[in-house]
């Protein structure tokens, strides 16, 4: 599947969401948002002036169990304040049917320990969109990412969530 095939069919990365963070498979695809409803999105510095965070997934986890019902009251105050910043994680790409050029994928803590799986914890996963003109190649490594953090829940047709973080992808590593 080439990279245009793969913008025409989100369910790919939906698919992989369900796998990796959540339950259905069958999930809708919504575009990411860039500003809050009835607000026009203002531009930043650009991404080179702002400071890089270095965080890791015990930065985004929060208090629940996996299956458990998430409601923003849980976000964490660490977790609220990385709300678009900068900064670069480290974990695994899940896989998918594209090995190269990929444009957006799961980000997951580890590999086939602990969150590959439906029912797998939400704060154990981000949906990684790169920015245009960006693209990722699958490995089976650890992969670091740098781009925007976002707290943008994503939910599946059942209104059960998927994944609660995203990232703006700037680059991998």
């Amino acid at each position: 599947m080439n990279a245009s095939t793969f913008r025409r069919h989100p369910f790919v990365l939906l698919t992989s969401i369900a796998i990796g963070c959540g339950s259905p498979a069958d999930a809708p695809s919504r575009p990411a948002q860039t500003a809050a409803p009835g607000q026009q999105a203002t531009p930043g510095p650009p991404a080179s002036l702002v400071a890089l965070q270095e965080i890791t997934f015990d930065d985004i986890k929060l208090e629940m169990q996996k299956g458990e019902p998430f409601a923003r009251d849980r976000l964490t105050a660490r977790v609220t304040a990385l709300e678009r910043q900068r900064v670069r994680i480290r974990g695994y790409i899940l896989p998918s049917f594209q090995q190269s050029g990929l444009t957006q994928f799961v980000l997951v803590r580890d590999n086939q320990e602990c969150c590959f799986g439906p029912g797998a914890a939400l704060h154990d996963c981000v949906v990684v969109r790169m920015r245009p003109g960006r693209s990722a190649e699958f490995s089976i490594r650890p992969v670091a990412v740098e781009g925007t953090f976002r707290i943008d829940e994503l939910r599946g047709p059942d209104g059960r969530h998927l994944a609660i973080y995203a990232l703006d992808g700037d680059r991998v590593q």
